[in-house]
């Protein structure tokens, strides 16, 4: 006997995640509009298989507080752009679907202003893209196929920057947006201070420590 569940009738607890395999496109599509668009798990589907996780309260603190500091760093350094936070992409001529913790639009800001919706077979993907507790290998596939240029990763008190070259990421010590800059230690140094500090004192250091780079 075949058991067919519906969506709503399973519940995925904070920190946990659900994996459905040999799921159609239209299925896909299907689940998208079932779960809707206003809840808090993240979807990553790619070629079959769909994951949809629950991030952590800690996981969404972290995320908040590293998007924070990539605005202040646009801010200061007077960089264009858009912000499109967990917004749905897909691709269905390569069978991918996906939703980042957080992403921006920075070299390509000027194209999407005043969008609502993104349709990537006239819109590019993301410049940068955000994912905090990364561990599943159809989220990177996913991100491959999307296309997206820089993702930075939080996991496990580390912050790592990949860049897409050649169609792989490759692990950099440096943004490419963001030059020289040390961003990943600073990054990581003031999310450890938020801890004690507070988030909001944070940022201020996180800004005077920008600015400190024009100084010198």
């Amino acid at each position: 006997m075949v058991v067919t569940l519906q969506l709503n009738q399973i519940d995925i607890q904070p920190g946990q995640w659900l994996t459905l395999r040999q799921v159609s496109w239209k299925e896909f599509e299907a689940i998208l509009e079932e779960i809707g668009e206003h809840r808090a798990s993240r979807i990553a589907y790619y070629q079959g298989v769909l994951e949809i996780r629950m991030p952590l309260p800690e996981h969404e603190t972290k995320k908040e507080l590293i998007s924070d500091f990539v605005k202040i760093l646009l801010d200061e350094l007077e960089l264009d752009s858009q912000t499109f936070g967990s917004t749905t992409f897909k691709r269905p001529e390569t069978v991918v679907g996906l939703e980042p913790d957080d992403c921006f639009y920075i070299q390509n800001s000027r194209l999407m202003i005043g969008k609502q919706r993104v349709n990537l077979s006239v819109d590019p993907p993301p410049d940068l893209a955000i994912e905090v507790d990364v561990t599943s290998k159809t989220q990177l596939d996913a991100y491959l196929a999307l296309g997206v240029p820089e993702l930075w990763i939080y996991t496990e008190g580390k912050l790592q920057i990949f860049v897409l070259q050649q169609g792989e990421y490759l692990l950099t010590e440096t943004s490419q947006i963001f030059g020289n800059l040390p961003v990943i230690d600073r990054i990581l140094q003031f999310l450890q201070e938020s801890e004690i500090i507070g988030a909001s004192s944070a940022r201020r250091g996180f800004r005077q420590w920008v600015r400190s780079q024009f100084n010198s």
